[in-house]
């Protein structure tokens, strides 16, 4: 890779923007020059903490010779008008999960970025998880046999209070955590099993604490065979699992995926494997910095992040309507 350091700007100068942010300085591949955010108080906060300018207006980030390219950490709901304003101004993008809230919009993402001939990368990152990475390949391996079924859960103890502002709107966060967290077992288990085929869901409010929904559950059938369930929550102590169960053994992702466990035929007790960590975060930002320089594609480009969109969209009608959703028919 080049010596010289990508050079991006931050959009959206929350939580997780800034802990993109911190991701790209451990890759070492690139550095945020700048950041903008409607708040002021923002603007300053994140220009004294990361020691660099930040931008009065989003006109200023587009028309900015010294950007390569965006990390998008906004609503969801912004995400289109984002991506298709850097692909105007000729800049990267990398968009943090969901890349949309619909098949339309996440289509017209592709379009924008393809037609600018700009990166587009959404940030799936727990696929890259040294558990996981190890999972796919013993699939891929034989391993497992035929794999049946395939699990995930990505919970949080976060619905205990109302969230502030756009993250306690279902409009932004419809089927509540399946948005904000969720999505990322939809593309691990994308990831494992291929393109998902029909989806039954069920949202609720158990606690109602927030204005989203407090569990959502979902069942997959994948167009390669197996069946998948998802389950995703507001209002439980943290789970991150991924598994998979073939006719020859069943593997468990566990704790982030930092530990993976196996169980062959015949054995009711699981042991342990062992994995290659790493860092999942800085793995992407240095992959997208790659991309810029022509030296990669995203593994979780715009295909990948419609077709998790394509699940989502279908989460939300299932739940609306109680039918099973098609989603070769949402996908088009």
């Amino acid at each position: 890779m080049a010596t010289d350091k990508v050079r991006l700007a931050s959009i959206g100068l929350g939580w997780w923007g800034g802990v993109l942010v911190e991701a790209l300085g451990r890759s070492r591949s690139g550095e945020v020059v700048t950041g903008f955010a409607r708040s002021e108080d923002a603007r300053k906060a994140f220009s004294e903490k990361h020691g660099c300018r930040t931008a009065n207006s989003i006109d200023e980030v587009w028309n900015d010779p010294e950007v390569e390219g965006v990390i998008v950490a906004t609503p969801h709901s912004t995400h289109l008008d984002m991506i298709s304003s850097a692909a105007s101004a000729g800049k990267h993008v990398f968009v943090e999960k969901p890349l949309t809230l619909t098949v339309d919009e996440a289509k017209k993402a592709v379009e924008a970025t393809s037609a600018a001939g700009v990166t587009l990368q959404v940030g799936h990152h727990r696929r890259r998880q040294g558990a996981n990475r190890r999972m796919r390949e013993m699939i891929e391996g034989g391993e497992l046999g035929v794999v049946h079924q395939v699990e995930a859960n990505l919970s949080l103890p976060m619905g205990f209070e109302s969230r502030p502002g756009w993250r306690n709107d279902p409009a932004e966060c419809p089927a509540g955590s399946m948005t904000g967290l969720g999505v990322h077992m939809i593309d691990n288990l994308q990831y494992l099993a291929g393109p998902a085929k029909r989806v039954a869901a069920f949202s609720k409010k158990l606690l109602g604490k927030t204005n989203l929904d407090d569990a959502t559950s979902i069942i997959i059938e994948y167009e390669s065979g197996p069946l998948g369930l998802i389950g995703s929550s507001f209002v439980v102590p943290k789970i991150c699992d991924t598994a998979a169960f073939g006719t020859k053994m069943r593997a468990y992702s566990e704790e982030e995926g930092g530990k993976l466990y196996v169980a062959k035929v015949g054995e009711e007790a699981r042991t342990e494997v062992e994995v290659v960590g790493g860092d999942a975060l800085a793995d992407e930002m240095d992959e997208f910095c790659k991309c810029i320089r022509g030296e990669a594609t995203p593994e979780t480009g715009g295909p990948e992040g419609l077709e998790v969109v394509a699940v989502l969209e279908a989460v939300v009608q299932s739940a609306a309507t109680g039918q099973v959703v098609d989603v070769a028919a949402l996908r088009g």
